[in-house]
């Protein structure tokens, strides 16, 4: 896969088809737990539409042939579309495991739920293949992207594939307890095992939505805090400017830094092209991707201390 794209399109067909799956076996074998399965997969499937759509509206911004309306309308980049991208997909999967928690304790405690556990463990069998596949491929295809969207899609497949290996071992079980002593147990096989697995993955999606608010709400990330304070000061010392403020932010794949030198008046009187070769310098100390980056340098007059008045 070339490009993210790809990964996700080839994602999103993959989705569509085990939450037909999900759906169709969950009708048949009557398991709430498949159900939910085919449920997680249609959400996720909505989610991967918005991740390609985001993905392609960033490349289209950072091609150098950028689309001149997209420029106008967002010019300050799209970067932002990235985690309101993941945080949305975090809350959703987060929502839909809460619901299904809920459902299996409500089944639990009326009795719970008999099932066909032949066609349930041919279900299972089926899936993880699947999610496991796609899971593999798609990482190993981010190992070059080194896309968030890409990275949460493969956390997603991840997700899925465990709960429907939860859900094999437990049909396993289910289906040799028919016919012995244990046999009562049948009824509660199916939401014991929704209910532990949605109480695992409602935590699951957890950091991935900690990291996104705090990209969307510009925290500053101590690592490339020290990374501009570091790019800035050899800068500073090399140029003989007076000291430097910045702000930095994350959004997500595009570090952003605003660097405002101070400058003493003796060494304040200087071509403007001497000022453009220190922004130039401070970016090759700095090393980001010029495609997928912000950074603003401007310069300022040393600010004085006033001396006291005294009367």
């Amino acid at each position: 896969m070339r490009t993210e794209q790809h990964a996700l399109r080839l994602s999103l067909a993959m989705i569509l088809l085990l939450g037909t799956l999900g759906i169709t076996f969950g009708t048949i074998t009557g398991s709430q737990a498949i159900l939910f399965d085919g449920m997680f997969s249609l959400a996720d499937a909505a989610m991967s539409l918005l991740a390609i759509g985001a993905a392609s509206l960033i490349t289209r911004s950072t091609r150098q042939t950028a689309d001149s309306q997209l420029n106008q309308r967002f010019s300050f980049g799209v970067w932002q579309l990235e985690p309101l991208v993941v945080a949305a997909t975090a809350l959703v999967m987060v929502t839909v495991a809460v619901y299904a928690l809920v459902q299996a304790v409500l089944s639990l405690t009326s009795g719970g739920r008999p099932i066909e556990f032949g066609p349930a463990v041919l279900y299972a069998v089926v899936v993880v293949i699947l999610t496991a596949t796609a899971a593999i491929v798609e990482w190993r295809a981010n190992r070059r992207l080194r896309s968030a969207l890409v990275a949460i899609d493969v956390k997603g497949w991840v997700m899925a594939g465990s709960v429907t290996l939860a859900l094999l071992v437990a049909y396993v079980v289910g289906w040799f307890l028919q016919g012995t002593d244990a046999a009562w147990l049948t009824p509660y096989v199916d939401p014991g095992i929704l209910a532990v697995v949605a109480s695992v993955l409602v935590f699951v999606p957890l950091p991935d939505l900690i990291r996104a608010f705090s990209q969307i709400a510009l925290l500053t990330p101590a690592a490339l805090a020290r990374e501009v304070d570091t790019a800035a000061a050899v800068v500073q010392e090399r140029h003989r400017l007076s000291g430097f403020q910045r702000s930095v932010a994350q959004v997500g794949r595009s570090p952003q830094a605003e660097v405002e030198f101070s400058v003493a008046p003796e060494h304040a009187t200087r071509p403007l092209a001497e000022w453009d070769a220190i922004r130039r310098d401070f970016a090759r100390e700095l090393g980001w991707d010029p495609q997928h980056s912000w950074v603003t340098v401007f310069f300022t007059e040393q600010r004085q201390v006033p001396a006291d008045i005294t009367d």
